[in-house]
């Protein structure tokens, strides 16, 4: 199948502004895109991009005064498979454990595991570790939390929501993936897009979507504690340990977001 994915955000600015966008596929899905999924800027201005600690794609601009224009559109082929369930992945020991993924197991900006380990012990202790254990972390966020826009608010860590009991998706992910690395599980942060291909209608408003990837029996395993059921046609945009490290843009002075939107959409064959 194939899917149409981007998004258009327009910024005010009352001076020149550094900016930072994290808004390209990720490089894993680069050879599903058909084209490119340029960036464009309007008015025009010189751009810059890196990779970042994580391999997610950054690009750099600096916003002039006034209205600025950033979006991009592509067309991307997808397997048309629901998320794979790996039942019998077991978790591994710690000192078993790769290198690269012991960072997925620390504390971080908005996963505090010191201040929610003996919660997640005592709620989580007696499920059987491996992907058990991740199914009832997030069967449990599901319940726990309720979703909604109105509930949105930049500043909610994992510990929040927890008391809060309300949020958006970066809410539920955040507190599945604090609860997961204090189960000793590594839990990673990931961002992209996510229609409701598949979904029953009524939907909601198209926006960017949360999940997060867990490591298990040697490999990572995507988990959505917010919708919790096996979903179609994720795209990766990028991974971290939480938010702060995935944001879709870093103003470095005042900017005003005046309009957002964004559309997943599955292609018609032919």
């Amino acid at each position: 199948m194939q899917i149409q994915v981007g998004f258009e955000m327009i910024y005010d600015c009352p001076k020149p502004t550094p900016m930072i966008f994290n808004l390209n596929v990720h490089f894993t899905r680069v050879s599903d895109l058909v084209g490119r999924d340029n960036l464009m800027v309007d008015p025009p201005v010189p751009m810059a991009a890196y990779r970042d600690d994580f391999g997610n794609w950054c690009t750099r601009i600096v916003a002039p005064a006034g209205r600025t224009r950033i979006w991009a559109d592509a067309l991307i082929y997808d397997t048309g498979i629901p998320d794979t369930i790996v039942a019998q992945a077991q978790q591994i020991p710690v000192p078993d454990l790769p290198e690269e993924t012991l960072i997925f197991l620390l504390g971080s900006r908005y996963c505090e595991t010191d201040r929610l380990s003996e919660t997640a012990w005592n709620l989580f202790e007696h499920t059987p570790p491996g992907w058990d254990r991740v199914q009832a972390i997030c069967d449990y966020v599901h319940r726990h939390l309720t979703f909604g826009y109105e509930h949105a608010r930049m500043t909610r860590t994992a510990l929040e929501a927890y008391y809060d009991r309300t949020g958006v998706c970066r809410d539920f992910t955040h507190l599945a993936v604090a609860f997961c690395r204090c189960m000793n599980i590594p839990a990673r942060y990931c961002t992209g897009y996510l229609g409701d291909i598949g979904m029953a209608p009524p939907y909601g408003p198209m926006d960017f979507a949360a999940w997060f990837e867990v490591y298990l029996g040697g490999q990572w395993h995507t988990f959505d504690a917010r919708n919790n059921t096996p979903r179609i046609g994720r795209v990766l945009i990028a991974r971290g340990r939480d938010a702060a490290d995935v944001a879709l843009c870093n103003a470095f002075g005042p900017a005003t977001l005046t309009s957002f939107k964004v559309w997943t959409d599955e292609v018609a064959a032919g």
